[in-house]
């Protein structure tokens, strides 16, 4: 039997990890131009008007960020995506792309956590440890992209063991249609989706 909404995102075991919420993948430069407008519309609007209700309610953030030195040592070479990443993001670690979006923070009680490998942030940073060290049991992943690394964060999610709830408004794909279709028939399965909206009732 399904457990309650509010017990799952209770605030003390849960926390808010943004993925890839950072000026070279969403920001107003970004070197995806067409997954930074999709994320824009609806999904960085929509986490900007949850990160503060979270943070006072008591519920841990933390931003993961992609880098990717200018002479790609130590990332991957091993899919064409990484390949299209090279061309088109500039995410050198502490340049201006590899910093969280400023309508999202950090603020001093977030972590942001830096990968320069993987397709995401459960395999490509500490972020397992620090979830456990911080008693963190749900997950509600937020950010981009559908395609790929929010499906892949969410099954390596569940794979060890967390509860994820999944707002569907504060996720982004592209194009949009094929975003919504992997909430529906993949990651329905895998977490329990909600709305934006839902979390801030409840943490409110």
């Amino acid at each position: 039997m399904a457990r309650p909404l509010a017990e799952l995102v209770r605030p003390a075991h849960t926390a808010i990890v943004t993925q890839e919420c950072q000026e070279a993948v969403v920001g107003t430069n970004a070197g995806l131009a067409a997954l930074a407008e999709e994320a824009q519309r609806e999904a960085i609007p929509n986490i900007a008007r949850l990160l503060p209700v979270a943070r006072a309610a008591g519920v841990s953030v933390i931003h993961c960020v992609v880098t990717r030195r200018a002479d790609g040592r130590g990332s991957n070479h091993n899919a064409a995506l990484f390949a299209y990443g090279a061309k088109t993001l500039s995410a050198e670690p502490g340049s201006h792309g590899a910093s969280v979006v400023p309508e999202l923070g950090p603020e001093r009680s977030d972590l942001v956590l830096t990968r320069l490998h993987g397709l995401g942030p459960m395999c490509g940073t500490d972020l397992d440890s620090v979830l456990r060290n911080l008693g963190v049991t749900t997950i509600v992943p937020v950010g981009v992209s559908l395609n790929v690394a929010i499906p892949n964060f969410v099954m390596d999610a569940v794979n060890k063991s967390y509860d994820v709830v999944l707002p569907g408004d504060g996720v982004a794909g592209i194009p949009t249609d094929y975003g919504q279709a992997v909430l529906k028939n993949t990651l329905s399965l895998l977490s329990t989706v909600v709305t934006t909206d839902d979390l801030i009732e409840i943490w409110s």
